[in-house]
């Protein structure tokens, strides 16, 4: 959990309040091979530092794992899953990283082939077409409408080790949990309009009620997004070495702008908001 995270958090929690909206803490594990519950914990005691709120699932790692990991959900994905299959939405691709490296797109490589999607070691890929026109809702009312990236050109849906991709078991998690607020960083939203593209081929077009807002990112000294990696961002780190959840707060509020401060969550939030005359619609 890094300075990122807790200023993501701290603008969910403010615009949910705002909306009165229900905040959902979620959390995504199909890469269970990575998963740690060390790094689960960290969650939830950087969370109870923080003093930052939320309303529905999981307590603890236990909680979580028992009650709320995505691994309980695969039945959800797979159905969805088979849902596209059975329309021939989707194709089995056999291509490895090695081989698409280099590409700023998919090239297609598979879409015609006509691999067996039940064979091994293949993903199966949605068909995007040639980067259609995708619309969501923003949390203003507005509707952004932009064309599918070029990254996203027949993006994966289901990986090959069987397992939903992020933007299929994403899509179907806001489903599950009917979550109608989302609210991401701006480098996700090439995901949005993945999962925009993907719900408007699905009967029940899940996303068709939903709002978003993407917000800018922190960026370290260099100009560039704050990493995992970097340690020294860390709230651990940042808690070993005596700093309180105020002076984190003012830590995040200065990197937004040097003139900023702030000492919780709320106040963080109204710097941000204040500074970009945010506007929204309340929820009756």
């Amino acid at each position: 959990m890094h300075l990122g995270n807790i200023f993501s958090f701290a603008l969910t929690a403010a615009l949910a309040r705002h909306t009165n909206a229900s905040i959902f803490l979620r959390i995504d594990d199909l890469d269970h091979e990575r998963v740690q519950t060390s790094y689960l914990q960290d969650v939830f005691d950087t969370l109870a530092f923080l003093s930052i709120p939320y309303d529905e699932g999981p307590r603890d790692a236990g909680d979580f794992q028992n009650h709320f990991s995505q691994l309980l959900r695969e039945p959800l994905y797979h159905q969805r899953l088979q849902s596209l299959r059975d329309r021939h939405l989707l194709f089995a691709c056999n291509c490895s990283r090695k081989q698409l490296a280099g590409y700023e797109a998919y090239p297609g490589t598979c879409r015609h082939k006509n691999l067996d999607p039940d064979a091994p070691n293949v993903a199966w890929r949605i068909v995007t077409g040639d980067q259609p026109v995708v619309s969501f809702h923003n949390i203003d009312g507005s509707l952004t409408t932009a064309t599918l990236p070029v990254a996203m050109t027949d993006f994966i849906v289901r990986r090959r080790d069987g397992k939903a991709a992020y933007q299929l078991s994403s899509l179907a998690d806001d489903t599950f949990y009917q979550t109608d607020l989302i609210v991401r960083g701006q480098d996700l939203l090439d995901s949005t309009l993945a999962q925009s593209f993907l719900s408007s081929l699905m009967p029940d077009h899940p996303l068709q009620h939903v709002s978003f807002f993407h917000h800018p990112l922190l960026l370290n000294s260099e100009g560039e997004k704050l990493s995992k990696s970097a340690g020294s961002i860390s709230i651990q780190y940042l808690r070993t070495h005596g700093y309180s959840a105020a002076a984190v707060y003012d830590l995040i509020a200065k990197r937004i702008h040097p003139g900023f401060e702030a000492g919780s969550w709320q106040e963080l939030a109204a710097c941000f908001l204040k500074s970009h005359s945010f506007q929204t619609r309340k929820k009756p």
